[in-house]
């Protein structure tokens, strides 16, 4: 498994980034894909480096379509391939639905759902012709509850369509040796929210703590391994219970 592709998009901080670094401890070559961050997405590629991996840092905004297709080819370019996408992107807004715009409604689709459709569809004939390959999107805890969100609606509804985008991706890849999954997070200390906020939640999730991205690391390492290669269409809750 040394000598892999991974693209990953958000993989300039938080759990991208763990995800990012842990590749490159393997001898992995690791692109992360990043809007603005651009100091973090280039200390993440020296850490990949540092770690043994080979490491390219992108700037790409992979809600247009024609930047996602900028993005893959420059991959395809520097390595040849891409075995594993790993769909970490997604930012949120709170706002309540009755005062959500045009544009922030768009936004949460455009940025949390779009991305997972332009590059899978980009890079499953590579994985296709080669036999092998891996797509992990990161959806959200309660996403498959269907639940009332009256400040994250649009974020949220996207964060379904993940899910159901995992599945039918799974169904249309599995003859082909490719696995498509869904990472669906809870509480994680991560630094995409306050601490105040991740500990004032502690109480509400049943394992009593607050999850590391680490232990996104560990989920994502499994999935990606040959022992997973008849785990398709799974939805796996990372929340320590909470959500479920």
């Amino acid at each position: 498994m040394a000598d892999r592709v991974a693209l990953i998009t958000g993989g300039a901080r938080g759990i991208g980034r763990a995800i990012a670094l842990d590749l490159g401890q393997a001898g992995w070559s690791v692109a992360v894909c990043y809007r603005v961050s651009a100091s973090d997405a280039d200390e993440t590629r020296l850490g990949i480096e540092a770690g043994g991996g080979k490491g390219l840092a992108i700037q790409a905004d992979v809600s247009e379509a024609g930047t996602a297709t900028r993005l893959v080819r420059e991959v395809e370019r520097a390595w040849g391939r891409i075995d594993v996408l790993i769909n970490c992107a997604g930012p949120y807004h709170r706002v309540d639905v009755l005062n959500e715009t045009p544009e922030g409604w768009r936004e949460m689709f455009a940025s949390n759902l779009d991305p997972v459709f332009y590059l899978s569809q980009l890079i499953a004939p590579g994985m296709m012709e080669r036999r092998w390959g891996r797509i992990i999107s990161f959806s959200m805890a309660n996403a498959d509850q269907l639940v009332a969100q009256p400040q994250l609606t649009a974020h949220y509804i996207a964060k379904v369509g993940v899910l159901a985008l995992t599945r039918t991706l799974a169904r249309t890849l599995a003859p082909h040796g490719i696995t498509v999954n869904a990472i669906s997070p809870g509480f994680i200390a991560s630094g995409s929210a306050p601490a105040s906020e991740l500990e004032s939640m502690a109480k509400r999730i049943p394992a009593g703590y607050v999850g590391a991205v680490a232990d996104a690391v560990h989920v994502v390492r499994f999935l990606l391994s040959d022992e997973a290669g008849y785990v398709n269409g799974a939805n796996i809750h990372l929340s320590g219970g909470w959500g479920v």
